[in-house]
């Protein structure tokens, strides 16, 4: 079973910001969303392409190449032409560090 994954302190990752890390050699963003962190594999299900820098908005990011939004809290896709889910990593908060847990 692989271990946490640290993502850094909670300093270097503001309300609103999103950052790429590695999960057992897969891409991962981490995101900063009212409050809490998300992880979701860095991965549009639509057409292969990354979901980092995509807006972020009523607890979803979109795909920047054809629109597809997720939920950060479960990975589902909530608008075509995605329809297929994005897999999805547990965060923790200990002391003042972010971590990342695979599923």
């Amino acid at each position: 079973m692989s271990e946490r994954v640290l993502v850094g302190p909670t300093t270097d990752l503001p309300e609103g910001s999103q950052t790429e890390i590695k999960v057992d050699g897969v891409s991962v963003v981490v995101v900063h969303h009212e409050g809490a962190y998300y992880a979701l594999r860095n991965n549009c299900t639509h057409k292969d392409y990354p979901l980092l820098g995509g807006d972020v908005s009523l607890g979803r990011i979109t795909c920047e190449k054809h629109g597809a939004k997720f939920e950060l809290a479960t990975g589902k896709p909530r608008t075509l032409p995605a329809v297929k889910p994005v897999r999805i990593y547990r965060t923790e908060v200990d002391g003042d560090q972010v971590y990342v847990h695979p599923l």
